[in-house]
């Protein structure tokens, strides 16, 4: 005659059968999380070094924009771009200038400005990066440009 399974001989079947399940699923699911963190860390360093990036652009201009001895000192625009962004290195620096009057209109000199309205004079910068990824993955660039643009007036004018 058979016996009845007794209850305890059916839990231990049970978690004797499960035992391995959570090891497998962890074992599958730990490398994802993973990916997912060290992405989420580059992506914070990249944005960190955007940031750097446009303060560097916006230093620069102020540094410009102080009035007309330092309108065109690109060595210290460049040096205070530099001294902005420690953590980075400026790859390139442009700097455009625009003239504008004080009634709002864009004027492509200084001089063409109307008897009621003021010359002013707009110092634009363009600020540019390379940024080294920590990791580097296949089909994403292990090199990237990073722009920064800061526009600001000319405080004395001519």
């Amino acid at each position: 005659m058979r016996r009845a399974p007794h209850r305890d001989d059916w839990i231990t079947r049970l978690l004797r059968w499960n035992c391995g399940q959570a090891l497998v699923e962890t074992a599958l699911i730990v490398p994802f999380l993973m990916m997912i963190l060290v992405g989420g860390v580059e992506l914070a360093r990249i944005e960190y070094a955007s940031i750097e990036v446009a303060n560097a652009a916006k230093a620069a201009v102020q540094y410009g924009a102080q009035g007309l001895g330092t309108f065109g000192d690109q060595v210290g625009m460049r040096a205070a771009a530099q001294y902005d962004s420690a953590n980075i290195t400026i790859s390139n620096l442009n700097l455009r200038y625009s003239y504008a009057c004080t009634d709002g209109t864009v004027v492509s000199a200084s001089a063409d400005c109307s008897a009621s309205s003021t010359p002013l004079t707009v110092l634009n910068v363009d600020v540019q990066a390379n940024f080294d990824t920590l990791l580097h993955f296949p089909g994403i660039p292990s090199t990237i440009t990073l722009h920064g643009h800061a526009t600001q007036t000319v405080l004395e004018q001519y």
